[in-house]
């Protein structure tokens, strides 16, 4: 396959990926970013500034505007880390862990549907593909 054709069919992908993702945040009232801030809490557990911050690609301070309206929303709380007085860890409330999981459900289903039209060896080859790909991102 050339290089123009799959370009074209990851940016593809990325669109419709995209326009699923908006659709379903959309629906919560959320940004797909305080959702995905909600999802990466919801998997990793409470996480320092910090380290969400790097989890999510995105700077310490953009991540303390998210936060901060996240907190307010009730959707996550802050508290002090147990052993470095300097970090502040950030964890869901049980409303932030309810979205979480009916988001987390709904990817579920969305990968479900995408790897149903795989074979069984594509299957089973798609995780270490995609585990490939994102490392070079």
């Amino acid at each position: 396959m050339a290089i123009e054709d799959l370009t074209r069919l990851l940016i593809e992908f990325y669109e419709k990926f995209s326009s699923w993702e908006q659709g379903v945040v959309r629906e919560t009232g959320l940004t797909p970013a305080q959702m995905h801030t909600l999802e990466i809490l919801g998997s990793c557990g409470d996480l320092r500034m910090k380290d969400l911050a790097g989890r999510m690609g995105v700077t310490t301070g953009s991540l303390t505007v998210l936060v901060d309206r996240l907190e307010r929303a009730g959707f996550v709380a802050r508290r002090p880390h147990e052993s470095d007085r300097r970090s502040i860890l950030v964890g869901l409330t049980p409303e932030g862990e309810r979205h979480s999981r009916e988001h987390h459900a709904l990817h579920a289903r969305l990968t479900g549907e995408m790897t149903d039209s795989l074979s069984a060896e594509e299957a089973a080859l798609f995780p270490e593909i995609l585990r490939k790909i994102s490392a070079h991102l």
